[in-house]
């Protein structure tokens, strides 16, 4: 499971009953949690998509080598929700994640790198794992956008949600964690509990505390789906 930060990391280990321990690996330092029928390794990736995937990737190479590779990677935290699907402190699960600021501008507007012939913009985690993950939690299932530069105006927030109308949260993670995940082949989810309303930057309102804590409850409900889920459900 990999946060941006270590605030995030911590508010996942409050689900576990045990604190678990630190595990040095090279290029990377994980946090190990025994679940009941299964290990959990947490990363404080670092913010923003590329040093998660440059982090998420370390991992994922080192627990190969380690002949112990990761069937799962969860990219969790906090993030800015959509109004009115998205309210603070409520969790929403990523059926889609999206690079929304990956592209060029241009005179008839944002043009994703997909349509200047590169890459993807998309990935689409399990949708098995998808759907246990919010009837377990009560999330909502959208859209996750991860941007490099924070939404901070009105005008901004309505033009991300017209190219994107399913767009319940945005972050700055996802994707990158996502990239990483699928250089390795391995599978990755989307979970994040909001903090704050994508629009305006008000400190004032944000509301962080209360949001590290809806992460912990989600992960109290999530580690047992985690654990059951068999990625060939979804082949």
């Amino acid at each position: 499971m990999a946060t941006a930060v270590p605030a995030e990391r911590d508010a996942v280990v409050r689900a576990f009953p045990e604190p678990g321990r630190e595990l040095r690996l090279p290029g990377v330092t994980l946090h190990r949690l025994r679940g009941p029928s299964g290990t959990f390794d947490l990363l404080a990736a670092g913010v923003g998509p590329a040093l998660a995937a440059a982090s998420v990737s370390a991992a994922l190479t080192a627990a190969r080598y380690e002949d112990a590779p990761y069937s799962l990677v969860v990219s969790a935290g906090i993030a800015g929700g959509f109004l009115p699907e998205a309210p603070v402190a409520s969790l929403v699960v990523a059926d889609r994640i999206t690079a929304a600021d990956l592209g060029a501008e241009s005179a008839d507007g944002f043009l994703p790198v997909t349509e200047l012939g590169f890459g993807r913009v998309t990935h689409v985690p399990p949708p098995s794992l998808v759907r246990a993950a919010a009837d377990a939690t009560g999330a909502g299932v959208g859209t996750v956008l991860t941007v490099s530069t924070v939404t901070g105006t009105a005008s901004r927030a309505a033009a991300l949600h017209a190219r994107h109308p399913r767009a319940l949260a945005e972050a700055m993670e996802g994707f990158g964690v996502a990239e990483a995940a699928d250089a390795h082949g391995v599978a990755v989810m989307e979970i994040r509990a909001v903090s704050n309303p994508v629009g305006p930057r008000d400190r004032a309102a944000w509301r962080i505390g209360d949001a590290l804590t809806a992460l912990t409850t989600a992960f109290g409900k999530l580690a047992p789906v985690l654990e059951s889920w068999n990625r060939y459900d979804d082949q």
